[in-house]
């Protein structure tokens, strides 16, 4: 696949001199494939001819989003995905080059599996899947878009640079302007009067509050607010109503999470927590589920921030261990594991906690395994036995003593009022 540069060099007398050079695309390709260490492509319209990564993917991960990425236009651009990968392309006549995925942070395994599923890998082979994702050079989106402007610049003659890329001014201008036509015409129409505003977007109290109940843990203020839960009106953040409830979802997930933040969760099991709901809110279709799946959401940060904050003062030994605790809950958990994480002696972690919490460390370890036990007897169909050996229960026997003396029930019993089938 050979493409033509054209130089303007001059002769002794100091006319200029067109002269062609001819470029071998695949070559090209494969050396920034190369250098990049991230897969890259090659089409001749809509027909991929070249396919080049240093790593083994059993499948290409750019299958599910194939269409939207070739549909771009311009000479240079990009694509995010729903899980942060980002694919960027270079235009070029009939040709492009499509360089990704790539991110700045690793996916996780279950997401890498999600993608696997999206991709149609075969379940065989979702694990080298996996593997081969993992081994994809880790790059900012910045140093894919400088890449492609250097090729940009061979191909198609345009020293761009990333603010031309990431910031298209003829587009910022054409928003502007139409921001400018459409509060002149509300002025015209007389819509722009105070009132009305505030009352459309009565948000920011609702907001306010409920943040506020993240961040306390009050689940008991949040559940009786849910149930008579005012009517929002937000703004219009898309044209298409799933899309803004979608849209409206993914600023309440980044509102949420702060607000756990704030309360005392750790950064990572917030914003992993975050990204989840968002995902599972991509692949819903109908108002009702999102609508549902949103005040879910809301109610599972606000109930890790009151497992994590207890007593009255909520202090940063309580915090930390609470924290300690929901990252080892499975398998057995003892106080002279907590403390030598903490760097604190046993007897003085069982004493500072009781004087802060109130409660004794190893009645709060079961508590909290109690907890987690009823969530697992809800949501999945692993056996008793399974959840009680995977929650570090040394029998089935000690597992529903333990679980009857918090839950007031045993786990058999529990599942059966859950309509689960023991």
């Amino acid at each position: 696949m050979l493409a033509f540069l054209y130089l303007i060099l001059y002769d002794s007398n100091g006319n200029e001199v067109t002269q062609g050079m001819a470029l071998d695309l695949k070559y090209i390709c494969t050396f920034i494939g190369d250098l990049s260490g991230v897969p890259i492509r090659l089409f001749e319209g809509r027909e991929q001819v070249l396919w080049h990564a240093r790593t083994e993917l059993p499948q290409d991960p750019m299958l599910p989003c194939w269409e939207e990425i070739l549909s771009i236009r311009s000479h240079i651009g990009y694509f995010v995905t729903e899980h942060f990968n980002y694919y960027g392309i270079v235009n070029a006549g009939t040709q492009k080059i499509v360089l990704g995925p790539t991110c700045q942070v690793m996916n996780s395994d279950r997401e890498l599996r999600e993608m696997a599923f999206l991709a149609e890998v075969p379940p065989g082979d979702i694990a080298d899947f996996v593997a081969g994702m993992k081994s994809i050079v880790r790059l900012p989106l910045d140093s894919v878009l400088q890449i492609l402007c250097a090729v940009n610049y061979l191909l198609n003659g345009e020293k761009l640079g990333l603010e031309n890329v990431l910031i298209f001014d003829s587009e910022q201008e054409r928003l502007r302007a139409l921001l400018q036509r459409q509060h002149s015409a509300q002025m015209e129409e007389g819509n722009l009067d105070a009132d009305i505003w505030e009352d459309t977007h009565n948000t920011y109290a609702v907001e306010q509050k409920v943040l506020g109940m993240v961040n306390r843990g009050d689940t008991a203020a949040l559940r009786a607010w849910i149930a008579a839960a005012p009517a929002v009106r937000g703004g219009t953040l898309a044209a298409n109503q799933i899309r803004q409830l979608k849209n409206t979802f993914v600023v309440t997930a980044t509102l949420v999470s702060r607000a756990a933040l704030a309360g005392g969760m750790e950064q990572a099991d917030a914003f992993v927590l975050s990204d989840a709901f968002i995902q599972k809110c991509e692949l819903l279709h109908a108002i009702g589920p999102i609508t549902n799946l949103q005040y879910r959401m809301v109610l599972e940060f606000a109930e890790r921030v009151e497992r994590l904050r207890f007593g009255s003062r909520g202090s940063r030994l309580a915090l930390q261990v609470s924290n300690y605790i929901q990252h080892h809950l499975p398998g057995k958990i003892t106080v002279q594991e907590i403390a030598d994480a903490l760097f604190l002696s046993r007897p003085y972690l069982s004493r500072k906690f009781k004087e802060d919490t109130g409660r004794s460390l190893t009645d709060f370890i079961l508590s909290e395994k109690t907890e987690e036990a009823k969530r697992l007897l809800r949501y999945s169909d692993r056996s008793v036995c399974v959840i009680g050996s995977y929650l570090g229960f040394s029998s089935p026997g000690h597992f529903s003593r333990v679980f009857k003396k918090y839950a007031g029930c045993t786990p058999v019993e529990y599942r059966g009022k859950s309509g689960k089938v023991v």
